[in-house]
């Protein structure tokens, strides 16, 4: 079952490649049966029964390779979340007409494969080999429908991801010869390492850049601005909603449990460069012109919040880091859908060109604010959830740390108000106008968006119980 759940949308993909002028509508078929096949596994979850639906067989038997998949709680969420999320981001694109949709979105499937493969391996080189799959479809998406420079802004992208994959494998190659007899990738085999200081600090190293990249965390984020600003918006939306998803869980599935000691070593470091970014981050926020790029910037500051929680090592940290997660991919999803909205219309992003949406689209302006609060973390929405558990676990691991992270709140609320008020509130002017108020398939995206906001802001427990054990079990393998 979890294999084909792994593989419908691969499966998809090529009748949606097939289908011409119909391919979104396949594509969108495709991903709510996905989505409505992942909720037979959370209805069959057991939060207490550790790692479940496990399908392990010999892939490579000679080298140790194993198609190794199952699913913990944190693993669920997040193949929930990407379930949740890849209907919503096709059916976004509606209103679009792209070139060659065929491709466009059988591409879009197979990074679905690729994200929940990932989420689901427990086998170091199957992993890998996902992680290496989700970067093609979204580097072709963003090189193919991108803006004027996306042969630059892409190909930088590229470098940066690569590198850090590169990085990543040559630590797994390592770990996969240090395994005692016959040589394996098998999760637990390098849980059970016991390797040196020394060795512990370079695959630290190796482990944390590569996933600092994807995330990205400070001073690993340059490629991120410009590639979110000039990627199609459902590329922009899958790269920030689901994608960079993959850093934080690499983090926590292979980083946390296979260095404990050099994750205690060198934690404070991580922690700093975290909290830099976010004050970094939001800083430049605050200054941008173009919504879609200070959208962009927001993500850096948030995704840094999520690391620095879950280098705090405490259950509040990571308890945390997994609801922002969540209401991260939602939030952002939701605000670049708004960007790409305003864009459609008005044919511009810049801040200074709009105002006083909110006169001429009611619907669209009360939509706008609800992502805007719940961006900035307003009690009640899904975002004051992970947030008040993240600052609690950094503030267990430092006062002054969780200080200047918890700027980010204030911060946050500067710039995403002051873009809300520019866009939305004021007077019209001759161009916004014009603007016309939400229709039927864009209120199809944001509706279940907003109910996600309230659910998770109001009523955390389910996605606490779910995630919870497998938080109690990755600290007692860190500690062990």
């Amino acid at each position: 079952m979890l294999a084909l759940l792994i593989f419908l949308p691969l499966i998809a993909s090529f009748a949606a490649f097939a289908g011409g002028p119909n391919a979104k509508k396949i594509a969108l078929a495709a991903a709510v049966v996905e989505f409505v096949f992942s909720l037979w596994f959370a209805y069959q979850f057991i939060p207490s029964g550790g790692r479940q639906f496990v399908l392990d067989y010999w892939w490579v038997a000679g080298l140790g390779i194993s198609f190794s998949v199952g699913m913990d709680g944190i693993s669920l969420l997040l193949v929930l979340l990407s379930t949740f999320l890849t209907p919503l981001i096709i059916l976004s694109s509606f209103s679009h007409q792209y070139k060659n949709p065929g491709l466009f979105y059988s591409l879009i499937l197979v990074m679905e494969t690729a994200l929940i493969g990932v989420f689901t391996s427990f086998d170091g080189f199957l992993f890998y080999v996902f992680w290496e799959l989700a970067l093609i479809p979204i580097y072709l998406i963003c090189l193919v429908w991108g803006g004027k420079d996306s042969f630059r802004i892409t190909l930088k992208f590229f470098i940066y991801t690569l590198a850090g994959s590169l990085l990543m494998l040559v630590a797994l190659i390592y770990l996969y010869l240090q395994t005692p007899g016959t040589h394996t990738f098998a999760i637990d085999a390098l849980y059970a390492l016991h390797l040196s200081a020394s060795e512990q600090a370079w695959i630290f190293w190796a482990f944390f850049i590569a996933f600092a990249v994807k995330m990205p965390v400070f001073p690993f984020h340059t490629w991120q601005p410009d590639t979110y600003t000039d990627a199609p918006t459902p590329g922009t939306m899958l790269l920030s909603g689901i994608m960079l998803k993959m850093g934080i869980y690499g983090v926590l599935r292979w980083l946390l449990p296979v260095v404990p000691q050099g994750v205690t070593e060198y934690s404070t470091i991580a922690l700093v460069l975290a909290i830099t970014g976010i004050v970094y981050a939001s800083c430049i926020a605050l200054v941008q012109k173009d919504f879609k790029r200070l959208i962009a910037y927001s993500s850096i500051a948030h995704v840094g919040l999520i690391a620095a929680g879950i280098f705090s090592l405490t259950v509040q940290g990571l308890q945390g880091g997994i609801i922002q997660m969540l209401s991260h991919g939602i939030n952002v999803v939701g605000l670049f859908f708004i960007a790409d909205i305003i864009m459609g219309r008005m044919h511009t992003r810049m801040l200074a060109e709009l105002g006083g949406i909110r006169n001429v689209a009611p619907v669209f302006g009360t939509f706008f604010i609800l992502f805007v609060l719940a961006s900035v973390a307003l009690p009640l929405t899904n975002g004051f959830i992970g947030e008040f558990l993240l600052i609690n676990g950094i503030y267990q691991y430092s006062a002054w740390m969780a200080a200047v992270a918890g700027t980010t709140i204030i911060l946050g609320a500067a710039y995403m108000l002051i873009a809300y008020q520019k866009i939305a509130l004021g007077e019209k002017n001759a161009l916004t106008a014009a603007f016309t108020d939400l229709s039927r398939s864009e209120k199809m995206v944001l509706v279940p968006l907003v109910i996600m906001i309230f659910w998770i802001g109001i009523y955390p427990k389910p996605f606490l119980d779910i995630a919870g054990p497998s938080v109690n079990e990755l600290l007692t393998v860190i500690h062990r």
